[in-house]
């Protein structure tokens, strides 16, 4: 009898937790591998959830968070995304520069490219196997990334702070001192305004003035008015997107 009663019990105890468990289960974050289907709030929540889960309950920086969106119309898969969270956190490389296995393309030498973040805002180094000197193929961070002010590069390294997150390309040049050959006719920098904020992208001013090469966005990209040059850097504004070359 005694038995009995205790099974009850047991029974009765195990139905009245079920409805918590399963509404527990229910209250958890879930997104599809195409974000797409998602409205932009629910993208933010999202994005905001998962940053908080792998950073150990950090902030998603905006600009990160600004960059991902524009990627989740591009294409960009749940997936992909959580791997480059995962990599602007440290990743499983020093530094949490991004592989050539994942990034070795559209470059005309094949030395790769990496991406190195200064999350926080502090200074931070990325090992590289480049050949030859880096350069900057797309701005990240809203701050600037100005080589020798945010960012600077030694054999086999570069290092970043004052918040600059971006990607670097191998211009395969070498480091034998030829710092005067002559630019490379594929020399380009792609900077963006997503929602129409104001964003500068680094520029190397040893190619000389840019122009617009090609514009991206439907906002009109015109001199003076949505994007400009100033000291080493481009800005653009009011929703210009393009990509940058040398002024021929």
């Amino acid at each position: 009898m005694t038995r009995l009663w205790l099974v009850a019990v047991l029974t009765l105890g195990m139905a009245a937790a079920l409805p918590a468990a399963q509404a527990q289960v229910s209250t958890r974050s879930y997104a599809p591998e195409n974000l797409r289907q998602l409205s932009v709030p629910d993208r933010i929540r999202v994005l905001e959830v998962e940053y908080r889960e792998i950073s150990g309950g950090r902030q998603l920086p905006r600009d990160q968070r600004d960059f991902y969106l524009a990627q989740i119309d591009s294409g960009w898969t749940f997936s992909r995304i959580k791997s480059d969270m995962a990599q602007s956190l440290g990743g499983n490389r020093p530094g949490g520069g991004w592989g050539d296995n994942d990034w070795d393309n559209g470059n005309a030498w094949g030395g790769g490219r990496i991406r190195c973040d200064s999350n926080d805002r502090k200074y931070q180094q990325c090992e590289t196997n480049f050949r030859g000197r880096a350069r900057v193929s797309r701005q990240i961070s809203r701050a600037s990334c100005i080589e020798g002010r945010q960012w600077g590069q030694r054999p086999g390294l570069i290092w970043v702070k004052d918040g600059c997150r971006a990607e670097f390309v191998d211009t395969g040049g070498g480091w034998g001192g030829d710092w005067n050959q002559a630019p490379p006719s594929d020399y380009n920098v792609t900077c963006s305004s997503v929602h129409d904020a104001y964003t500068t992208c680094a520029w190397n001013t040893r190619y000389g003035r840019p122009e617009v090469i090609q514009q991206i966005s439907k906002t009109a990209c015109v001199e003076g008015r949505t994007w400009g040059f100033r000291g080493n850097s481009i800005w653009v504004d009011r929703g210009c997107r393009a990509r940058f070359g040398i002024r021929r």
